[in-house]
């Protein structure tokens, strides 16, 4: 047997470069390259490797460790999973540093695979530093806490176990169903030591992403179930995307006359302008998505997971005769909702049950004019809250209308947390696939920048706008620098609130005056954070790293701005002041959150007990 005698991070990376994955006949190259920061546990094995022995991949050095995973996922996201980067960290701090963005990953199915150094193996120097001594087991480290995030996770420990830990990396990696964080824990001596690695374990493998049919009985299961029903609505979700089901989507409805509605994940999967698009569902849904919810006998959920946002904490579908159907690669999201379950590509089976239902002469019940009413009613609304103005400054709910109406319709916005994903959710307008990059899987502060370098990335011919709150930027923002040192261009929309105003309108809206999250000065008479709200010039803080950036307080000034910035060259921020509290709410939906049964507060106790009465009309299933 021919062999070829490396370290194990050396083997690592030349395995890394010959994985390839091929989707409908067509080959592409799967690990574009490695972001990492430095450190004890990956600099003198990993770092060594990638310095001299790195092959086709690409080094792109991060900031921040949960930064650069972000920015991974994201890239991954917007290449519909893909292609991917791997994240190399030290031991300790910087491996701990990847776990939020690990958990973001898993939750939203996104393929990343992270490589944290880990203690010695040998443990002959031990304790090293940053190491964590557990004196009930010292078999766990720091890297033990990616266990719960991570959809595989593995710690080589001998140089030969790289054979059998990536084989089974790239299997979780490339696996449409099962893939999310993929954790290799890499101790820093075994990083360093040589194999002698058979010569075929470099070998150039291709992984076939097969589409995976759905079967006969499962197709005759959803028509009989489609069959008796007269007001079936779509769920479209992030499974849309990743099977690229967009024409077969829109020959499905309109063929039986089915109303789509969007999830987060799915939103620009059908164009915001045709007439059976009713947009948004759920907590962050449109009315006229959440009245005919109201009043579905069936839900046809399409690749979406059925988030608590999504089905309004189980409230959203109270038709007593509603029943599920469900079509996703994961047979665990097909289970949800007590659905017939439909296993399959979301390509191949909407082509397949359209033939079926077509043959059976089917055709829902919905009356097109009240539906086309119902949609130009949302549309007028979405015009009002674009249109509103305030002496007071600018209103959110303008501001992104403004930013809605510039953008061309092959610009893609990316944002995560706060109250900008409600109002983007219900209000903006895509025309076209892969423009709408929303992490709210986990809905995690600080993916946005990152994430607008990933998209940049993966899509360096597109306009790329990360779209953030005041609160998360101040949470994460490393990677403007590395855009500007990678020279992909990303513009920073930053709509500046004076704090944490989502989880704050959250709070007055169950009975609290707010507390907690203004970013104001401590008043010395009561010692609360009630003063006045803190300035911050976050224009400067971006010209300070080399992006050019502009600040606005008019609808005017913000339109000079945009144009301004998408003539810059370099990365850009735009720091754009808006009045607390002027975004959207409501639209007959309903989110569960843990109201206090004792309180001394009136109010309180009035909504603890609207909370008793909402969780009595939901679903417990």
């Amino acid at each position: 047997m021919s062999v070829i005698r490396l370290t194990m991070a050396q083997a690592l990376l030349r395995f890394l470069d010959n994985q390839y994955v091929s989707v409908d006949g067509e080959e592409i190259k799967f690990v574009k390259g490695v972001m990492g920061i430095f450190g004890h546990g990956n600099v003198t094995g990993l770092g060594e490797a990638l310095e001299n022995d790195s092959g086709e991949l690409g080094f792109i050095q991060g900031k921040n460790e949960q930064g650069m995973v972000h920015a991974a996922a994201a890239f991954a996201k917007q290449s519909n999973r893909f292609q991917i980067y791997a994240c190399t960290s030290s031991i300790g701090p910087g491996a701990l540093n990847m776990v939020t963005a690990a958990a973001t990953a898993t939750v939203n199915r996104i393929p990343v695979l992270l490589l944290p150094g880990d203690n010695f193996a040998c443990r002959q120097p031990d304790p090293v530093l940053q190491q964590l001594e557990v004196t009930r087991d010292y078999t766990i480290s720091a890297t033990d806490a990616f266990r719960p995030v991570s959809a595989y996770w593995d710690r080589i420990e001998r140089p030969e176990q790289l054979i059998s830990a990536a084989l089974n990396a790239i299997r979780v990696l490339t696996d449409p169903a099962e893939t999310g964080a993929v954790t290799l824990a890499l101790p820093q001596d075994v990083q360093a030591e040589a194999y002698d690695y058979p010569a075929e374990f470099f070998a150039k493998r291709v992984h076939v992403i097969d589409r995976r049919p759905p079967s006969s009985d499962a197709i005759a299961r959803a028509v009989k179930l489609i069959q008796g029903k007269k007001r079936p609505l779509i769920i479209a979700g992030g499974g849309v995307h990743y099977s690229g089901a967009y024409q077969e989507l829109l020959d499905f409805a309109e063929a039986f006359g089915i109303p789509v509605t969007e999830t987060q994940a799915g939103k620009s999967a059908l164009s915001w302008k045709h007439p059976l698009n009713l947009g948004a569902v759920g907590v962050t849904g449109t009315l006229a998505a959440n009245l005919t919810a109201k009043e579905a006998d069936l839900i046809i959920g399409i690749g979406t997971r059925y988030s608590d946002f999504t089905t309004s904490s189980k409230s959203a579908f109270p038709h007593e005769e509603v029943e599920f159907l469900n079509i996703n690669i994961s047979a665990f999201d097909t289970f949800k909702m007590n659905a017939v379950r439909l296993d399959a590509d979301a390509k191949e089976a909407l082509k397949t049950l359209h033939r079926a239902l077509w043959e059976a002469g089917y055709q829902s019940a919905y009356d097109k004019q009240a539906l086309r009413e119902l949609k130009q009613s949302w549309d007028a609304e979405t015009d009002r809250l674009y249109s509103l103005q305030s002496e007071q400054g600018l209103v959110q709910t303008a501001v992104v209308g403004e930013i809605n109406n510039f953008l061309g319709p092959r610009d893609v916005i990316v944002c995560a947390a706060g109250s900008l994903p409600g109002d983007l959710h219900r209000l903006w307008r895509c025309e076209e696939p892969k423009t709408y990059n929303m992490e709210y899987g986990f809905s995690c502060m600080g993916y946005e920048v990152s994430g607008a370098f990933g998209a940049a990335l993966a899509d360096s011919d597109r306009e790329v706008y990360a779209i953030v709150g005041d609160g998360s930027y101040l949470m994460l923002h490393s990677e403007l620098l590395t855009s500007l040192q990678e020279n992909r261009k990303i513009t920073v929309l930053l709509l500046d609130n004076h704090g944490f105003q989502c989880i704050h309108n959250l709070q007055r809206g169950h009975g609290s005056k707010g507390f907690g999250n203004e970013f104001r000065f401590r008043d010395e008479a009561n010692g609360r954070l009630s003063a006045d709200y803190m300035p911050i010039d976050f224009a400067a803080h971006a010209r300070s790293f080399g992006a050019k950036s502009y600040s606005v307080t008019t609808l005017e000034g913000l339109r000079e701005a945009l144009a301004q910035a998408k003539e810059e060259t370099v990365s850009t921020l735009i720091d754009i002041k808006v009045l607390p509290g002027t975004g959207t709410t409501g639209y007959e939906s309903w989110w569960r959150v843990g109201v206090p049964e004792v309180s001394n507060s009136e109010q309180v106790l009035d909504a603890h007990q609207q909370m008793k009465n909402n969780i009595q009309a939901a679903s417990q299933l």
